[in-house]
């Protein structure tokens, strides 16, 4: 598989809709994850993200004019052990509880499908990190409509064992901007990982759509003790 330059892959779409991204850095020391959001509509770009303990959740800037929480209000990341969950819905949840009682990242998963946001039907994109006694390993599943019809979820996991330094994963909602909004099609995209922290960050948020992009996180967890550094950053101040 090519590896793609991900700001060139943010940079030129202009509404992948949310995104995670999952990687490891240059030197292989470091876990890398990222995710983000963007809307299109008033009640989707009035988000902020705020960090919940070890992981984070989002949040209505203005609760005046929040009008639907169903699939915007939720925990995106949560921590479960030596174990990392990113997500773009409350499925994050639904991971944690049934990991937390021995089930696996695609067995918690069966209870949920894609997004009842017709015509959309927004895929729910998942990631889980996995760094135990110096090892590291990461899965990303994707659960979506069959080519937009509701009455059929089609389920798929990608699961990469001792990730090769600089390299990453991304996965996103949506193809492109569009009426209705195409799902994404195809495994996660191979991308390099470049920089510390800070530099990724900036990568990222500077070259989402400026007009729809609404909030990034970024982790960087050392893989030999666990340690983690963490960076938000929310249009709305």
């Amino acid at each position: 598989m090519k590896m793609l330059a991900i700001e060139e892959e943010l940079k030129n779409n202009a509404y992948p809709g949310r995104g995670i991204v999952i990687g490891r850095t240059e030197d292989g020391k470091t876990a890398v994850t990222a995710y983000f959001i963007m809307g299109r509509s008033e009640n989707s770009r009035n988000r902020v993200f705020v960090e919940d303990g070890e992981g984070i959740r989002t949040q209505a800037f203005d609760p005046s004019k929040l009008t639907d929480p169903s699939l915007i209000i939720y925990a995106p990341v949560r921590v479960l052990g030596n174990k990392t969950i990113v997500t773009n819905g409350d499925q994050t949840d639904t991971i944690y509880e049934g990991m937390d009682k021995q089930l696996t990242f695609e067995q918690s998963l069966r209870s949920r499908e894609f997004e009842p946001d017709g015509p959309n039907y927004t895929p729910r994109i998942s990631g889980i990190m996995h760094i135990e006694n110096g090892r590291y390993n990461y899965a990303m599943s994707i659960l979506k409509s069959n080519n937009g019809n509701p009455e059929s979820c089609s389920r798929y996991t990608f699961a990469y064992e001792n990730p090769a330094a600089g390299e990453g994963h991304f996965i996103h909602t949506y193809m492109h901007d569009g009426n209705p909004l195409p799902s994404f099609e195809g495994e996660p995209k191979l991308v390099g990982i470049k920089g510390d922290i800070d530099e990724f960050t900036d990568l990222l948020w500077k070259n989402l759509n400026e007009d729809n992009k609404v909030s990034l996180f970024v982790r960087y967890i050392d893989i030999a003790t666990g340690a983690y550094e963490t960076r938000i950053v929310n249009k709305n101040r």
